[in-house]
């Protein structure tokens, strides 16, 4: 026979009901961290119910492997579902339960429920091991018990939507479950799951009959014959007499026979109501009373429905009759408080009560009983309640009282961490400065010793070999000086200098300083290199084109005339206030008078100099020699020396054609490969424009232009 059930929808539609736990983003890992690895928790708890109403791809598939090795023999055809377990890995969202249905109905379509039943038990057998084992013993001690908390639990755990069918249980009566899930193949792996839990967890092998609802096709009627076990006798009550022994007696049935009051009753469950057959209040116990006692209509002769003064939040979608209810008294209720009628004022409306209902056989009436649903001690007093409401046997009160030292270790929690938060912005704002600080060091000092000086390290002046020195000046500067006016010059130097300080970061030399129209470089300071000359000697090229650019106030090309000197220098930083980092030895002085002994748009070199720019072949400098006699007094070893004038470069795999910026960069790159320095050519190309456009520009920006106002405020 055909499954009855066979109709299934596809993944998209199914969506897998999640936890409170994930519904409120409680992270439990971290509230249950410093509990033992084999504690029981909620966690396990809600892993274990989704086993049976929406087991993972992985344990669907252990469980199909187990089914194929047990009855493959007796359907051949299931051999054709074994697949590997990564190739499902790569479909997260794969409906996998309802590909196996429908492969199952190709195979044997007479044999689809029975192979499903079967699926379901090696489900639990296979997964229900270690503590999703003991998650199952917890919901009760026997069968039914158990199928009431399947009831309960998973009503708290899944997270219901208003406008969805969700997935849930039903615990309608002795040995009854209805199982609601838009997916029929659940239906079946479900009563599998439940006989093999019986055997399991019970040693029961109860008859479980699978029957749909008329009318319903989302809902599942499970019927269970289960055995009554032989000791369940008449239950017996202790009593003492007179001689103070206990004496055995039986509990009477007769509801007359009970020995509590009304007023008793009342008084030790304040929070209860008794409903008659017709949803009409029969009693309510003494809290209720207290709230509604100043209200008429609680109090007079006449019927009361419950509906008018309680709203039944939960379960939701309740129909309010009698057999409906007593159907889901394994269902945990929500009720709300009701304005009675004529007082819209009424300062308990919304009062949440949460509690269960049982039904009395005796009088056929309904009994709920519950406990205020409060957030804190202001929700207790914003509703008129006092915590003497709370009856002293009623977990309630601990809850209140324990959720408000939670609150405000919360609280402290947050301020703690509001306040952290504010130390790691003040920080990050303190490295920010820092980092600016430090750049502006940078612009007046090397890098390790702008470092060096912000962190108030003592700077120890050190020598340094093989340093090149570039001196240079402008040809007629006091003559510029005494035709144009100031603002004239110190524009011409503002254009010319921040040209030259580009110069300075694309060939990464240091510059020393800047005074008048004297301009100085050096490199081998900050980071030593065996190219320091060349750089050099390339920044001079572009020095001399870049003075063809700007001209002077009477139209005139500026005319700059360069030295250029290889040796050992003293350097340090001197000074406490506006400190400087200054050069110190016979060689800066040297390089000063191979500067004055050159002419206009002229570079002048020392021998040591040339030395390093012939040293490399690759590198084809033009150098002309120049007459013995226009070396420095100062150069104490000019004998059989003389000077050179550098005229102009050109690379080996850059055309003549070229101009001389493209031969300079690209002897720039050569470099980089050549030192094997780790650095790219596109990070070269990048820096360079950092350099060009960066931070030293913007700071060098600034510094000019507040020069520049503060000589113009000075001058009026």
């Amino acid at each position: 026979m055909a499954c009855p059930f066979a109709k299934h929808v596809s993944a998209e539609h199914f969506q897998r009901q999640p936890s409170i736990a994930e519904a409120h983003s409680w992270n439990l890992d971290e509230d249950l961290s410093e509990l033992p690895s084999d504690a029981l928790t909620l966690t396990h708890l809600n892993a274990a119910i989704q086993l049976l109403t929406a087991p993972s791809i992985e344990n669907v598939h252990e469980a199909l492997m187990s089914l194929i090795g047990k009855y493959s023999n007796r359907w051949p055809g299931l051999s054709k579902l074994k697949t590997e377990r990564s190739a499902l890995s790569i479909y997260p969202h794969y409906d996998y339960l309802a590909d196996i249905q429908d492969n199952l109905t190709q195979i044997d379509e007479s044999a689809v429920s029975e192979i499903l039943v079967l699926l379901g038990e090696e489900l639990i057998q296979t997964s229900c091991v270690g503590v999703i084992e003991r998650a199952f013993k917890c919901l009760g001690s026997d069968l039914q018990e158990f199928l009431g908390s399947l009831d309960g639990v998973y009503d708290v755990l899944k997270l219901q939507e208003e406008d969805i069918s969700d997935t849930g249980f039903v615990c309608a009566g002795e040995g009854e479950l209805i199982f609601t899930s838009d997916r029929s193949v659940l239906a079946w792996l479900l009563l599998g799951c439940l006989k093999a839990l019986a055997r399991l967890l019970f040693n029961q092998e109860p008859e479980i009959e699978l029957a749909p609802l008329p009318g319903d096709t989302l809902r599942y009627r499970y019927l269970l014959k289960m055995d009554v076990p032989a000791e369940d006798g008449a239950r017996v009550a202790w009593e003492e007499t007179a001689g103070g022994a206990g004496v055995r007696e039986s509990v009477s049935a007769d509801a007359r026979d009970l020995k509590v009051s009304n007023q008793f009753f009342c008084n030790a469950f304040p929070w209860h109501f008794i409903m008659d057959e017709q949803l009409n209040l029969v009693q309510m116990g003494q809290a209720f009373s207290r709230l509604f006692k100043s209200y008429p209509a609680m109090t007079g002769a006449g019927a009361l429905a419950a509906g008018t003064v309680f709203r039944f939040k939960r379960p939701r979608g309740l129909q309010l009759n009698f057999r409906e209810i007593v159907r889901r008294t394994n269902t945990p209720f929500m009720i709300s408080l009701r304005a009675p009628p004529g007082r819209p004022d009424f300062f308990a409306k919304g009062l949440e009560i949460k509690g269960q209902m049982v039904f009395c056989p005796e009088s056929n009436s309904l009994l709920f009983v519950g406990s205020p649903f409060l957030d804190g001690l202001e929700g207790l007093t914003c509703n008129g309640l006092f915590i003497s409401d709370i009856p002293l046997h009623d977990a309630t009160r601990e809850v209140i009282l324990v959720g408000e030292q939670a609150r405000a270790q919360d609280g402290l929690r947050r301020r703690m961490d509001k306040l952290k938060s504010s130390i790691e912005e003040a920080n990050a704002a303190v490295i920010k400065e820092r980092k600016k600080n430090v750049s502006l060091l940078q612009l007046i000092f090397p890098a390790e010793i702008a470092e060096r000086l912000w962190l108030g390290a003592q700077i120890d002046a050190k020598t340094y070999p093989e340093v090149t020195m570039l001196f240079s000046d402008i040809v007629g500067f006091t003559s510029i000086c005494s035709r144009a006016t100031p603002f004239m010059v110190i524009n011409m130097l503002e254009n010319l200098y921040k040209h030259f300080d580009e110069l300075c970061g694309f060939f990464d030399v240091y510059k020393v300083e800047t005074i008048g129209d004297a301009y100085c470089v050096a490199s081998g300071l900050h980071r030593a290199s065996i190219y320091d000359a060349h750089k050099v000697a390339w920044m001079a090229l572009r020095m001399i084109e870049t003075c063809t650019l700007y001209n002077t106030h009477d139209g005139q090309h500026i005319k700059m005339r360069i030295g250029i000197h290889t040796g050992t220098v003293l350097a340090g930083v001197v000074g406490r206030k506006m400190p400087r980092y200054c050069l110190f030895g016979h060689n800066v002085t040297i390089a000063n008078k191979f500067e004055s002994g050159s002419e206009a748009c002229k570079i002048n070199i020392s021998p040591t100099t040339r030395e390093w720019l012939v040293k490399h072949p690759d590198y084809c400098f033009q150098l002309a020699a120049r007459d013995a006699s226009c070396m420095p007094k100062e150069f104490t070893e000019s004998r059989g020396m003389t000077c050179y004038f550098l005229e102009g470069y050109k690379h080996p795999t850059v055309s003549n054609e070229c101009p001389l910026k493209e031969h300079i960069e690209e002897a720039m790159k050569q470099t980089l490969l050549d030192t094997n320095e780790g650095v790219t050519v596109e990070k070269w190309d990048e820096q360079r424009a950092v350099n060009r456009n960066g931070n030293v520009g913007k700071y060098w920006d600034g510094f000019l232009n507040g020069l520049l106002s503060a000589i113009r405020g000075v001058l009026g």
